[in-house]
C-alpha cells in the first residue's frame, strides 16, 4: 500500500479522534482472544475521549495519523510517564503508552513514523530508555517492536475483565543516554 496517510502533533482537541482508533484497534486485535463484554467494558474506560484527555493534562505527547482524503484518523502514538513495575520516570524513562494503526494501514510504514516521531521526541527530551508493554500473545507486534531495536526486560500481568493476560515490557536504550 503506497502512503496515503500523513503524521501530525495531536492535542486535546483530538481526544474524539485518538479514543475512536484506540477502541477500534483493540478491538480489532483482540476480538477472538479476550471476552467480548470485557473488551467493550475496557475501551469504554481506558479508550474514552476523558481518558485521553486525562492522559494528555497530565504531560503526555501524542501524534495522529490521517488520511490525505478527507482527514481520516487511522493511527496514533503517545508518550507518558511510566508507570510499568520497575521503571523510573526521575531515570530518565519513558513509555510508549499507545501505537496503534488500523489493521488495513499495517505494512504501510505507518507503525515506522509513529516509531520515529515517538523516539525522536525521547531521544530530544533527554530520556535514557523508551519502555513499553505488549499483550505476549501478539507475535506481529512482538517482532515489529524487535525490528526497531526494543528487548525484553520484564513481565507483567494484564487485566481485561476478570482475567488477567501475560504482558511483555520491552526497552529501547536512547542515544541520549550516553
Amino acid at each position: 500500500m503506497s502512503s496515503n496517510w500523513f503524521v501530525r502533533d495531536a492535542g486535546v482537541e483530538d481526544t474524539e479522534r485518538l479514543a475512536l482508533v484506540g477502541a477500534a484497534t483493540f478491538l480489532d486485535a483482540f476480538a477472538g482472544i479476550l471476552d467480548g463484554e470485557a473488551i467493550v467494558a475496557h475501551c469504554r474506560r481506558e479508550h474514552s475521549p476523558e481518558a485521553y484527555q486525562r492522559y494528555l493534562s497530565k504531560g503526555a505527547h501524542a501524534w495522529l495519523a490521517e488520511t490525505d482524503t478527507g482527514g481520516c484518523p487511522v493511527g496514533f502514538a503517545f508518550l507518558a510517564d511510566p508507570d510499568i513495575p520497575g521503571s523510573n520516570p526521575e531515570g530518565g524513562d519513558l513509555e510508549l503508552k499507545r501505537i496503534y494503526a488500523l489493521s488495513r494501514f499495517h505494512g504501510s510504514g505507518l507503525g515506522l513514523a509513529l516509531m520515529e516521531r515517538a523516539v525522536t521526541f525521547a531521544t530530544n527530551a533527554a530520556a535514557r530508555r523508551l519502555l513499553l508493554g505488549v499483550y505476549a500473545g501478539n507475535a506481529r507486534a512482538i517482532a515489529f517492536y524487535t525490528k526497531c531495536g526494543f528487548t525484553p526486560i520484564a513481565t507483567r500481568r494484564f487485566r481485561v475483565g476478570t482475567r488477567e493476560y501475560d504482558d511483555l515490557v520491552l526497552a529501547k536504550t536512547l542515544a541520549a543516554a550516553g
